[in-house]
């Protein structure tokens, strides 16, 4: 199992990175996409990935059960791209529809935990190479508002795990990779 992270700013050219780094490896390639179109621009967004993927790629739209879905799709002989933890977090820090705080504590839901627990344990068990991409959201200034306070944290805290996993971390600027671990 070959697990590599792509981390970056948006618009840093992460996930073109690891489009090119997926058809570089010659091998059969599943996207897993993490996005829910909830709007119009987000809808825009998704369509500007799709068209920019090849479209003998197998695309699996997963918003939630994660580790479940690698369990599902590894394999040696493939690849599998993830695109993006970051936007899977949001997706578990609101899947039942829960209404946070401006100030104070925020209780993640169980389900939160329980996924990102199953990824973590999930990401070395895998028979095949797995590129998972993320947002670096914790360089800018400290959020506004409780949740996304919360969600810049559990941003970091995942990154950091997943890397603990990951053979090899790249972070993106300007379309420029760094490689953080190799």
């Amino acid at each position: 199992m070959s697990c590599v992270l792509i981390m970056g700013g948006a618009r840093s050219g992460k996930s073109a990175r690891a489009e090119r780094t997926a058809i570089a490896s010659g091998k059969e390639v599943i996207y897993v996409a993490t996005s829910q179109a909830h709007d119009e621009e987000m809808a825009a967004r998704i369509a500007h990935h799709r068209q920019q993927r090849p479209a003998h790629w197998q695309t699996v739209e997963e918003p939630l059960a994660l580790a479940a879905t690698l369990a599902t799709l590894s394999r040696p002989d493939n690849l599998i791209l993830v695109d993006c933890l970051t936007l899977w977090l949001s997706n578990l820090l609101f899947a039942d529809g829960q209404v946070y705080p401006e100030i104070g504590n925020i209780e993640l839901p169980a389900r939160f935990h329980t996924e990102r627990a199953a990824l973590l344990a999930t990401l070395p068990t895998l028979p095949g190479e797995v590129l998972l991409v993320s947002n670096e959201v914790g360089m800018g200034i400290v959020p506004w508002g409780a949740v996304s306070r919360t969600f810049a944290d559990e941003a970091g805290r995942l990154n950091q795990a997943v890397a603990q996993c990951c053979q090899r971390v790249e972070m993106l600027i300007a379309g420029l990779p760094l490689t953080l671990k190799a």
